[in-house]
C-alpha cells in the first residue's frame, strides 16, 4: 500500500486532532439549538416545473436562525406507505442542491428526498448578512473577525449547521414519514454539513460521509494546505493578522465550528469515506473527527485516491441507507 502524504495509516487511527476546543462550546451549541429550536420555520412548499412519474417534486422554503430564507428541493414517493424513511443531502463547498433527477434512486425506493442549498453559496437560500471583516470570497472566515471582538454566534458556519440540522427536523416532522428512520449524507463540505447534522439533530439514524471538509484547522494549516478550499485561511492571516499576532484566537474561534468537536455528540451510526491521497481534505483532519464518535461506526479507505470520485461508495452509501 503506497504510503499517505500524511501520518501513516496506523497513527492516523488513533489521532485526536489539534485545533482547540473552546472552553464554552457546549454551551455555544447548546444555546444556538435553542435558538433554532424557538423559530417558527414558517415552512413552505411550491411544485416544481420538474416532475417525474413516480414523485412529487417541490420547491421547499424555511426560515433559518437570522431570518434567513432557506431553500430545498423536496422530493417524495407518489406511492409510499406512511411513515416511510427519508435522507437529506448536503452539496459540496460553493455549490448548490444540484439537479433534481439523481435524487430519484431514493424515490424510488420510497424514501423521500431534501437536499439543502447552503446560504450564500451557489443556490437559491439566503445570506442576510450582518457580519463585518472579510466577505471577500470565504465562508469559514465569514463572521471572524466577529468572532475575535467576543461574537462568535456571527460565524456564518454556525447558521450553516443550524440550517442542516433544521431541514433534518421539518423532515422527521412531515406526516408521511418516520423520524426514527431519516440519513444524511454528502461528499467534502456535504461530508461535513452530514456530520454537524448528526451531531445536531442526535435523531438522524444513518449518516454516509465522503472525505469530511471543516476539521482540525490547525493541522491543515501546519500542513501548509491552506490552499484550494481552505485558501481562506491563510488570506484573513494576510489580510487582517498578518504578523500572526492573534493566531491562537483564530484557531480557537474556529474550535466552534470544527467537526471534530461536534462529533462525540452523534448517536446514529456512521459510514464514512476517505482517500489517503486527499490533499484537500487531508486524512489526518478526517481521522480527527472520526476517531471522536462513540456511535456506531465504519470508514471506508481508499489508499491511492485523493479528493475525487471513488470507485464503489455511491453504491456503499445507497445500501447502506437502504438500512434505514
Amino acid at each position: 500500500m503506497p504510503l499517505t502524504f500524511d501520518f501513516p495509516l496506523e497513527r492516523l487511527r488513533t489521532y485526536q486532532g489539534i485545533n482547540p476546543r473552546p472552553a464554552d462550546f457546549d454551551a455555544y451549541w447548546d444555546a444556538a439549538l435553542a435558538e433554532m429550536h424557538a423559530l417558527d420555520p414558517q415552512v413552505s412548499l411550491e411544485p416544481a416545473d420538474f416532475q417525474a412519474p413516480n414523485a412529487e417534486c417541490f420547491h421547499l422554503r424555511f426560515t433559518g436562525v437570522g431570518g434567513a430564507r432557506i431553500y430545498a428541493k423536496l422530493l417524495r414517493p407518489k406511492k409510499a406507505p406512511k411513515r416511510h424513511p427519508a435522507v437529506v443531502m448536503y452539496h459540496g463547498y460553493t455549490g448548490s442542491s444540484g439537479d433534481w433527477a439523481d435524487k430519484l434512486v431514493y424515490v424510488g425506493q420510497g424514501f423521500t428526498v431534501a437536499a439543502l442549498d447552503c446560504r450564500g453559496q451557489g443556490g437559491r437560500s439566503e445570506d442576510p448578512g450582518g457580519v463585518s471583516g472579510n466577505t471577500h470570497r470565504g465562508h469559514i472566515v465569514r463572521g471572524l473577525a466577529d468572532a475575535l471582538d467576543g461574537a462568535p454566534e456571527k460565524l456564518l458556519f454556525r447558521q450553516i449547521f443550524l440550517d442542516c440540522a433544521q431541514l433534518a427536523r421539518i423532515v422527521m416532522a412531515m406526516p408521511d414519514v418516520d423520524p426514527a428512520r431519516v440519513g444524511a449524507t454528502g461528499g467534502s463540505q456535504g461530508g461535513a454539513l452530514t456530520i454537524a447534522a448528526a451531531a445536531l439533530e442526535p435523531r438522524i439514524a444513518r449518516a454516509a460521509a465522503v472525505f469530511p471538509f471543516l476539521s482540525d484547522y490547525k493541522r491543515v494549516w501546519e500542513m501548509d494546505q491552506a490552499k484550494d478550499a481552505y485558501a481562506e485561511l491563510r488570506e484573513f492571516f494576510r489580510l487582517f493578522d498578518p504578523r500572526h499576532e492573534r493566531e491562537d484566537a483564530v484557531f480557537e474561534k474556529l474550535g466552534y465550528v470544527d467537526i471534530q468537536h461536534l462529533a462525540p455528540r452523534i448517536r446514529g451510526e456512521v459510514l464514512w469515506a476517505i482517500g489517503l491521497m486527499d490533499t484537500i481534505c487531508p486524512p489526518s483532519s478526517q481521522f480527527a473527527a472520526y476517531n471522536k464518535i462513540t456511535a456506531k461506526k465504519d470508514m471506508v479507505i481508499y489508499p491511492d485516491f485523493g479528493h475525487e470520485g471513488l470507485p464503489g461508495i455511491a453504491d456503499r452509501n445507497f445500501q447502506f441507507l437502504m438500512g434505514l
